[in-house]
């Protein structure tokens, strides 16, 4: 917003973005996209030739008349050692293999959701949406019949509460229950491991993708902020 302010008066901006959707959804002026984890807009620490490549790079843009403009810093770039920003849905294909009953799989999540449970004394990150990890076939259901274009809602969605904030809750702790789930067996995955398998591998994944594609496709602002903690 403040770019467009700026540029409205006779300002030129560039910009350095971490999360490509983010940018390709709010359309700054000139933005170059980096793949390099939060905090390190500019590369890894102790780089200065690397650091100044991506402000080169960055005030190139200004050369560009007009926009909106979206430029990726190469993709040779090596972030170094420190973990890479969070993995987008987007740039994740689905597995030609993938299940596709939701439903049926949140049994076997939840089963290993259990274990995480037991592992760490009940220290878990589950319990936005309010509705108890057993029941959670009914959330399931629910985010079916919102994706499918009905109308849908839960009993346990506080009044207060819009439908696309509840969504966001039962996408964030069905996210949960497969993310904790899948480190109790696996302990040594990273969290880029974990969101590649969850997006391209399990049928959760690919509903949650019905579920932004539908909260997108409204003009109500509400709903499409709603599409991005959906499905990042």
């Amino acid at each position: 917003m403040l770019a467009r302010v700026l540029e409205a008066n006779g300002i030129a901006t560039t910009s350095i973005s971490l999360v490509r959707e983010h940018s390709e959804k709010v359309k700054p002026p000139r933005a170059l996209f980096v793949p390099f984890p939060f905090g390190h807009a500019l590369g890894r620490a102790n780089a200065p030739e690397l650091q100044h490549r991506v402000l080169r790079a960055a005030l190139d843009l200004l050369a560009v008349p007009s926009g909106p403009v979206l430029v990726e810093f190469p993709d040779d770039a090596e972030p170094g050692d420190q973990p890479p920003a969070p993995r987008q849905a987007s740039t994740v294909a689905v597995a030609a293999d993938a299940p596709n009953d939701p439903v049926a799989e949140v049994r076997e999540l939840r089963d290993r959701y259990v274990q995480w449970l037991a592992k760490y004394g009940g220290r878990t990150a589950f319990g936005l949406s309010g509705v108890a990890a057993a029941r959670f076939e009914d959330v399931l259901r629910f985010l079916q019949t919102f994706a499918n274009g009905a109308d849908a809602d839960m009993a346990e969605r506080p009044a207060a509460v819009p439908l696309p904030g509840f969504i966001r809750w039962c996408a964030d702790d069905l996210k949960t229950i497969a993310f904790e789930g899948y480190l109790a067996t696996t302990p040594a995955a990273g969290g880029d491991e974990v969101a590649r398998w969850f997006w391209s591998a399990t049928a959760a994944g690919q509903l949650l993708r019905r579920v932004r594609d539908r909260l997108d496709a409204s003009d109500d602002p509400a709903w499409k902020a709603a599409a991005f903690g959906v499905a990042r």
